[in-house]
């Protein structure tokens, strides 16, 4: 849930950036599909990792199960300054049934946070699955203002006891294990091995497998799960833990939602996170089923204010309803629950279970994220309270540069993929202008793109085909420029006159405005002028649509 993280980008249709940004070679090694990358496909990641609280350090490895896409020797690993990649075994299975692990420790050429291994004595076949482990060390980098300046969290709950865990999307899982740091590629499933002083709980995604005492003060924890998962979604917690859960009866059936949090904070926690349910019940009406039924819903306690953590979804929001107490919209409604439970849970659906393939298209994880805080809304307290909170998020949108970022540097773009992307969506909703058609879009989107990657066209080309309307022109001009659409009009003896202005060539949406009963009606502007005789003095519209005005005499 990184916030308000500003990039400069190009719009895809003309659009000029008021200033040039220039990329590096290691941009687009971390944010492209390049040559050690496109070949191979991750399939699991086994990560076996120890912390080590005296000098904050850590060490391990990550057996990395791939499957070959073409023939290729040169893989890059992801392990980002200054952690350290000692060697990488390649295991060979041989037809007799024979396994060789060959060690790569000289064959390493590191360029910035980027690894190169060449296996010039193995070239991989066509559509094999091969295992790599790659042992690893190193002090990471410290998180300053976690989540949004990322790494590696060394805190302290109010009794002085340790607390750790990460944050970091957009920074990356390399920050703290090696991987192939690319969104585009999630493993199928994945392993996780703790090792910590035996006297913290350690907790991860999915579901615990095993609790091994190792006889040395230390204590190794394994979760698993066997769902597809973000690099950066996959993140262990440290601390005096306590847990407690209910089984809820979801549309597939039973669901286990567990609660981890700090032994100190049980008896509020016990309070304040009946909005799970709440949010699961509502979310599956507008989305789906929860996409992770075999892994389990977690809220795990964390020290930092939140992240969208797969199946583990870390909260910080001190047990508060609203945004840390306050209401994000301006209008009170927001006090009702809380902000965390309810917008990181959000992304489960969209953003874990429905991932964008390249940062730059992250309003698909932000915008309905946003979104699905007004749905949420509806669900419970109604359309019109919803409509208040969409319209009072307005104030967030800075329209300084466009949503969609640069592709293949690893640049998201401006923090207005959050309310702007919002209210993108809502107004699309107003078009559609059936909202059982608009739910089952929702829900189509997650069952279409279940468990995948996906690009910005993708969802696009969804939403436009099913509900039967072209929209492609509303999302090049919501998400590629800053242009805000603007009804230009005057009104004469109740005639009104009025054009569409500041908009992409060829963009037409109806509007709805008040007519001279004080009824809703739509209008249809197009870029050139049009007359309707509505008997009105002054133009009233709909709160729901987010463009702008220009009277003119």
């Amino acid at each position: 849930m990184k916030k308000i993280v500003i990039f400069l980008c190009l719009s895809l249709i003309g659009f000029k950036a008021p200033f040039a940004q220039t990329f590096t070679h290691a941009d687009t090694l971390r944010g492209s599909n390049g040559p050690g990358r496109d070949w191979w496909n991750a399939t699991k990641y086994s990560l076996y990792v120890k912390f080590n609280l005296e000098d904050s350090t850590i060490s391990g490895y990550n057996v990395i199960s791939f499957k070959v896409l073409k023939p290729h020797s040169i893989m890059q690993i992801d392990l980002q300054e200054p952690m350290i990649l000692d060697s990488i075994a390649n295991e060979l299975k041989y037809e007799n049934g024979t396994v060789q692990n060959i060690l790569y420790d000289t064959d390493l050429k590191r360029d910035g946070n980027a690894y190169f291994i060449n296996f010039t004595n193995n070239m991989f076949k066509k559509g094999a699955i091969n295992n790599i482990t790659v042992y690893y060390h190193g002090k990471p980098r410290t998180a300053k203002r976690p989540p949004w300046d990322g790494g590696l969290i060394w805190a302290r709950d109010k009794g002085g006891n340790p607390w750790i865990t990460i944050a970091c999307q957009g920074l990356g899982a390399s920050v703290w294990y090696p991987c192939k740091d690319y969104q585009g590629d999630e493993p199928d499933s994945a392993e996780m091995h703790i090792i910590a002083p035996s006297d913290l709980v350690a907790v991860s995604n999915g579901r615990m497998r095993s609790k091994v005492n190792n006889g040395d003060g230390t204590t190794t924890t394994a979760w698993s799960v066997v769902n597809p998962i973000n690099n950066y979604d996959l993140i262990p917690y440290l601390g005096k833990y306590v847990h407690f859960g209910e089984i809820y009866h979801g549309e597939k059936g039973p669901l286990t939602m567990d609660y981890w949090v700090l032994d100190s904070d049980l008896v509020k926690a016990k309070s304040q996170f009946k909005d799970a349910t709440r949010m699961m019940k509502a979310f599956e009406y507008w989305f789906g089923p929860y996409p992770f039924y075999e892994d389990g819903y977690k809220l795990v306690e964390a020290p930092h204010l939140g992240m969208e953590h797969q199946s583990a979804v870390a909260y910080g929001n001190h047990f508060m309803n609203g945004y840390l107490g306050r209401d994000v919209s301006g209008t009170g409604v927001g006090l009702n629950w809380d902000f965390i439970i309810v917008h990181e849970s959000g992304h489960e659906w969209f953003g874990n279970n429905i991932t964008s393939k390249d940062i730059a298209d992250m309003w698909i994880h932000e915008g309905f994220a946003s979104y699905s805080e007004a749905l949420f809304t509806e669900y419970y307290y109604g359309k019109k309270a919803a409509t208040g909170y969409v319209a009072g998020i307005r104030k967030n949108i800075k329209n300084d540069k466009p949503i969609i970022g640069p592709y293949g540097v690893n640049k998201e773009g401006t923090g207005d993929m959050y309310s702007k992307a919002d209210n993108m969506i809502h107004l699309i909703r107003q078009i559609i202008n059936n909202d059982e058609k608009f739910r089952q879009i929702l829900r189509g989107l997650n069952k279409a793109f279940y468990h995948q990657t996906v690009t910005s066209k993708q969802i696009e080309n969804y939403i436009s085909q099913n509900s039967g309307i072209d929209f492609s022109k509303v999302f090049d001009q919501y998400l590629r420029t800053t242009k805000i659409p603007t009804l230009e009009y005057k009104i004469n003896n109740g005639i009104l006159s009025y054009k569409w202005t500041n908009v992409v060539p060829g963009f037409r949406i109806p509007l709805r405005i008040y007519n001279g009963k004080g009824e809703l009606q739509f209008i249809y502007p197009a870029e050139k002028m049009k007359q309707i005789k509505l008997g009105i003095s002054e133009l009233k519209i709909d709160e729901n649509f987010y463009i702008y005005t220009n009277q003119i005499n």
